[in-house]
């Protein structure tokens, strides 16, 4: 099998490779000796919230020398994370998040689905309700804000300095971005609608919405 990757930066260019060439993000866990990019690696969610580790490559994401922490944080989210403001995932560097979104196999190839058979024992859900589709397009969400939301292993996404979407390995159009969020809408619809407090929690939802379209390309409608 031969594969075609974009050319890595140098963070990501130390990582070890898989059997067909792909580097294997520091956070994904080895089953049998082989990396399982499905599963969390033991300890490795502690890690990064702990020791401010880049989530794709395990660099830290503060200069130890200086004390000084990264100017930029940088979250591989899906175009619903664009409204509802959270991931499950900690921050990475921006060229690394930036290589992830142009470069991993399920979010380059839209028709590619979640492989949830055979799952190694005692894998875990992330925190929050997981929306188990492959929307088609990748978000880069860049940031300088670096929180958790308290209670949950979540990050909220902090205002954005950039928001780059990628569809296919490339630059998203705006109807691809469009096409993604409108078809997630009404999962986030559902789950409003679900709330104690439905109406307020469905007046909020549209707010986000109109606040996320303001980060797609082309800009609002």
């Amino acid at each position: 099998m031969t594969i075609t990757l974009p050319a890595p930066p140098p963070r990501i260019a130390r990582l070890p490779l898989n059997k067909v060439g792909y580097p294997v993000p520091w956070f994904v866990a080895t089953e049998d000796g082989e990396p399982d990019f499905r599963v969390v690696g033991h300890g490795k969610m502690n890690g990064a919230i702990t020791f401010r580790c880049c989530w794709i490559c395990g660099g830290p994401l503060i200069n130890r020398t200086l004390g000084v922490a990264a100017t930029q944080y940088a979250y591989v989210v899906g175009p619903m994370c664009a409204v509802n403001r959270t991931s499950a995932e900690p921050p990475a560097h921006r060229d690394c998040a930036i290589f992830a979104a142009t470069a991993c196999p399920f979010l380059t190839t839209p028709g590619m689905r979640r492989r949830d058979s055979n799952l190694p024992e005692g894998a875990a859900e992330p925190d929050g309700v997981m929306i188990r589709r492959n929307p088609g397009v990748a978000l880069v969400w860049v940031t300088n804000d670096w929180r958790m939301i308290p209670g949950y292993r979540l990050f909220h996404l902090g205002e954005p300095v950039e928001a780059l979407w990628f569809a296919e390995g490339r630059a998203a159009t705006r109807d691809e971005v469009l096409t993604a969020m409108d078809s997630g809408m009404p999962l986030l619809q559902a789950e409003a609608e679900q709330d104690p407090d439905s109406d307020r929690a469905v007046v909020q939802l549209a707010l986000q919405y109109e606040r996320a379209l303001q980060l797609v390309p082309g800009g609002a409608e």
